[in-house]
């Protein structure tokens, strides 16, 4: 039987807590066996609440992108458990997984994984196209509205820009309503201008819709968005921050970075 989905630490005069969206206990991934064996992950734990946007940051090979694939569900642990709106992914199969993936979760990637055929309004419908869902009119214009593509919708990404782009994927990650968003370093490909744009649509997000959100990034601007910052090094969370500024956050990657 799996284990009780953990609850997260609360300051008591807080009210009220927010419901507990994604969860992970004891999280463990290595790859390889014996002594060769590298540990990615080891025994991390953290809940996500809902309407909470967490960013997660660290240096390179801390493990950052090792956890968003296992709370996504698109990696199996070494170890440990991932809870998903209350779902133990370790009781599914294949198809149970890729179901509640369908269902629950967003992506919005780094190089947008558009479908090049596919028109922008198309591209965004996607999700409840597989999913064998119909669309609802009245939320589909309005997504589009609100990420600003109401004159693009029938152009294909070769016609678009980058940040119109990535317009189309931060829709696309919202129309189903899931239960978490997962953004994989959304600005990395993008100017600083569009970058900000982009991070202001996700924050957006969170503070209209309530989408719970986690964001793998290196930029301590993107980060400041952030209700809260998770600091991976050596596959431990070592640093797990308030809303900060980006000196802050930069004063506390170096922090890490040099441990």
């Amino acid at each position: 039987m799996s284990a009780a989905l953990p609850q997260r630490r609360l300051d008591p005069h807080d009210g009220v807590p927010p419901p507990v969206r994604l969860a992970a206990r004891d999280l463990s991934r290595s790859y390889g066996e014996g002594p060769t064996a590298v540990a990615a992950l080891r025994g991390v734990s953290v809940t996500v609440a809902e309407g909470e946007l967490t960013a997660v940051m660290g240096p390179s090979g801390s493990g950052k992108s090792t956890l968003m694939h296992l709370l996504a569900g698109l990696d199996r642990p070494s170890a440990g458990e991932v809870w998903i709106d209350r779902t133990a992914l370790s009781t599914l199969g294949d198809a149970e997984l890729t179901r509640l993936r369908r269902r629950h979760i967003g992506f919005v990637f780094q190089f947008f994984n558009l479908l090049p055929m596919l028109t922008a309004e198309e591209n965004i419908l996607l999700p409840l196209e597989l999913a064998g869902r119909t669309p609802q009119h009245a939320w589909v214009e309005e997504l589009i509205a609100k990420v600003g593509l109401g004159a693009r919708r029938t152009h294909r990404p070769s016609e678009l820009s980058g940040g119109q782009q990535q317009r189309v994927a931060i829709a696309r990650a919202l129309v189903s309503k899931p239960t978490v968003v997962f953004a994989d370093e959304p600005t990395g490909n993008l100017d600083s201008t569009t970058s900000a744009e982009i991070l202001a649509l996700l924050r957006d997000s969170v503070s209209s819709y309530g989408q719970t959100t986690v964001m793998v990034t290196h930029d301590a601007h993107a980060a400041a968005i952030a209700d809260r910052i998770l600091f991976l090094a050596d596959g431990n969370i070592v640093k797990d921050l308030g809303p900060s500024s980006a000196h802050t956050i930069l004063d506390t990657l170096e922090e890490v970075t040099g441990r």
